[in-house]
């Protein structure tokens, strides 16, 4: 099955992978390995913007994650020219949360991107994972 067709059965589509917002590329292929830079949260009212603590929910930040987790997706499909099946294996996710500092379910929302790669993936999806708080993050 190809991502977009799985995607598609779980109620999602695959957007275009996001240009990088700086001096970076938006992935790097080294060897076998596949690197994706960070994503932003974006969804279809545009950027996803808040602070977990303050002004969201820990719902609102899982699907904040999710979102990421589909950019995520998008780059590594861009990289491998659409050739989906070439990526064999999700090795480790790293999350950064827009939260106060009394906040600490930050790995409650980073579940949002990490259940997501493992519906697409299944097993290849499960993953060494960072969840880290940020007092701020850009966009």
């Amino acid at each position: 099955m190809t991502l977009s067709a799985k995607l598609s059965d779980l109620g999602l589509a695959l957007p275009a992978a996001p240009a990088p917002a700086a001096n970076y590329v938006p992935f790097v292929i080294s060897g076998t390995q596949l690197f994706v830079s960070g994503q932003i949260s974006n969804g279809p009212d545009g950027l996803i913007c808040g602070k977990l603590g303050a002004d969201m929910t820990v719902e609102e930040g899982a699907k904040a994650a999710r979102s990421c987790a589909l950019a995520l997706l998008a780059q590594a499909n861009a990289a491998v020219d659409g050739e989906f099946s070439r990526v064999k294996r999700l090795v480790k996710l790293v999350g950064f949360v827009n939260s106060t500092p009394e906040f600490t379910d930050q790995p409650k929302v980073i579940n949002g991107a990490s259940d997501l790669m493992v519906a697409v993936l299944g097993e290849a999806g499960r993953h060494a994972r960072s969840a880290v708080s940020a007092a701020s993050l850009p966009l």
